[in-house]
């Protein structure tokens, strides 16, 4: 298990490295969006890539950081039920979740957009839009990001079986079970 743990940390160390894009994406993306309506109104002039652009970012902090929101347990649930478990129950529920439906769900949506970013890249598609931009780099973030929350699933379940197994102390929020 100790080697488990350890791929743990290196899918979450990759993670971190990849949320700190997804930061910068979002600072440049308003950075870009600012410029660019302040030469639009000041200037009178606008570009379909500068919008584009905006759009290829905002797509970067989203897939690029989605990973990350599940490693910090920040990501959106419908608790309803779930908060009125002890803390084992909701680690198994976490662990069945991730195994049974979050793992299979991103193999599947891997599965079909890897594809398709082939088939971008190789064609070299552009936008539509006059002064339009390649597809193929907002393409990319499909399947990157879609592999990069399928491993930080791995870490996730791999934590929580340690944290079952009462090999760790983390905080997923839930209370430690009475013994």
């Amino acid at each position: 298990m100790n080697a488990m743990l350890s791929l743990s940390r290196i899918i979450d160390r990759l993670n971190d490295w990849f949320a700190i894009t997804a930061k910068w994406a979002v600072f440049l993306s308003c950075l870009i969006s600012a410029t660019n309506a302040c030469v639009r109104y000041g200037l009178n002039y606008s570009s379909n890539a500068f919008l584009e652009i905006q759009w290829y970012l905002f797509a970067g902090c989203v897939m690029l950081g989605a990973s990350q929101v599940l490693r910090v347990n920040e990501h959106v649930r419908v608790d309803v039920l779930y908060g009125l478990y002890s803390g084992r129950v909701q680690a198994l529920i976490d662990l069945i979740g991730i195994v049974c439906f979050m793992l299979p769900s991103m193999a599947v949506m891997i599965y079909y957009a890897f594809p398709l970013f082939i088939k971008m890249y190789v064609s070299g598609e552009v936008s539509n839009n006059a002064g339009g931009l390649i597809r193929w780099p907002a393409m990319l973030l499909l399947p990157l990001g879609f592999s990069l929350l399928f491993i930080q699933g791995i870490s996730e379940a791999i934590k929580r079986i340690a944290w079952l197994q009462n090999m760790i102390q983390a905080d997923f929020h839930y209370e430690r079970p009475l013994q």
